[in-house]
């Protein structure tokens, strides 16, 4: 410690006033150097930590690494020449770092042995499936639900820097999405609502991967799977439903045929020569069966004359039947009388016996007709 300092008299109030007048700011080593912190990649530029070159160590890498392919240049070329497929693209890390200008593909790029790797990403549309969910709907309904997930890479440098397994991840991701979306429907929604969940599920999920570099392009719900004695209790609600609509079908049916027949009758009705056009056309019918016996209808109007001339001469029988009938009981009176006036001018004690009446027979034997 530098001791050479010794305490010197405060100043007087002139050298407060000329020693405020001026700012001297402390010297540059008197404060530490900031520390620099990674907060995350930055990805296709410089790490702001990193100094302005790579380093004496990079830089003597690499030229030894040039040396080595220009003097077993025929053999290293395998070594140094890469190809990627159109579908593919190839993420270069130099020393560990990521090389500047993104990944490289499609076709022939240039690696140096040694200190460069890299890694292909494929950026074909992949699906898998979803793991069957057990699922408590919103209605405390049991279900087992699973789905089928399709997505790509649309950023490679990002799937490959961000995540260690972006498929992986994205299959995790899937699975609790599935859950926490089916677990706020009912399970009505759940059967009838596939597609707009599939669409909520897929906007999800795409926010989610965005930082992943991943792109999801659908999302479908293959299947529903409720318990045995739930599906019982449905089918038996469903069949009921379908015999309710059937009745409810054919007596509109029947309503409909009574209303057609009522209007044909009262058009018969008031028009004769129809219902003769439609014994005609009966007989039509019948000839065209082929068949050995032919009933031909008898028009109504004969059968009416013919049930009201029987009917008439019903009534002309009991009334003649029953003015008979009367004209008999008159006699049989008179004749009664008769005898006995002779036998008061007689003077006969004795009465004669009167007319035997009528027999009970005769008065009930006579039909009555209405």
């Amino acid at each position: 410690m530098d001791t050479s300092h010794t305490a010197s008299p405060p100043p007087s109030g002139k050298d407060i006033s000329q020693h405020s007048s001026t700012v001297h700011p402390p010297p540059p080593a008197a404060f530490p150097p900031a520390a620099h912190f990674r907060t995350g990649y930055n990805v296709g530029g410089k790490d702001p930590g990193a100094s302005n070159s790579t380093g004496y160590c990079t830089k003597i890498l690499t030229v030894f690494s040039i040396l080595v392919i220009g003097a077993t240049f025929p053999f290293s070329l395998c070594l140094c020449i890469k190809i990627v497929q159109e579908y593919e693209r190839a993420v270069i890390f130099r020393l560990g770092r990521l090389l500047q200008g993104g990944a490289k593909g499609p076709g022939l790029f240039f690696i140096i042995p040694c200190i460069d790797t890299y890694s292909k990403v494929d950026l074909r549309t992949v699906s898998f499936d979803v793991p069957p969910q057990e699922i408590l709907s919103k209605d405390s309904v049991t279900v087992a639900v699973d789905a089928v997930v399709y997505y790509r890479i649309s950023n490679a440098t990002i799937a490959i820097t961000n995540v260690e397994d972006y498929g992986h991840s994205t299959r995790l991701l899937a699975a609790t999405t599935l859950r926490n979306v089916l677990g706020t429907k009912n399970l009505s929604e759940i059967l009838s609502e596939r597609e707009s969940i599939s669409h909520v599920m897929q906007s999800s999920l795409d926010e989610a991967t965005d930082s992943w570099g991943v792109k999801v392009e659908r999302v479908e719900i293959k299947d529903v799977r409720l318990p045995v004695q739930l599906q019982r209790a449905m089918a038996a609600e469903a069949e009921a439903t379908r015999e309710a609509r059937a009745k409810v079908i054919a007596a509109e049916g029947e309503q409909r045929a009574s209303r057609s027949l009522k209007e044909a009758a009262e058009v018969i009705a008031e028009t004769p020569s129809a219902l003769q056009l439609r014994y005609l056309q009966t007989l039509t019918s019948i000839a065209a069966e082929k068949n050995s016996t032919i009933v031909f209808p008898l028009p109504m109007e004969i059968m009416r004359s013919i049930i009201y001339s029987q009917h008439h001469n019903n009534n002309n029988s009991y009334n003649n039947q029953q003015h008979n009938m009367t004209n008999t009981m008159h006699e049989k009176n008179n004749r009664n009388m008769r005898h006995t006036e002779k036998d008061l001018s007689r003077g006969d004690d004795e009465p004669t016996e009167p007319f035997p009446p009528l027999p009970d027979e005769e008065i009930l034997d006579v039909p009555l007709i209405s």
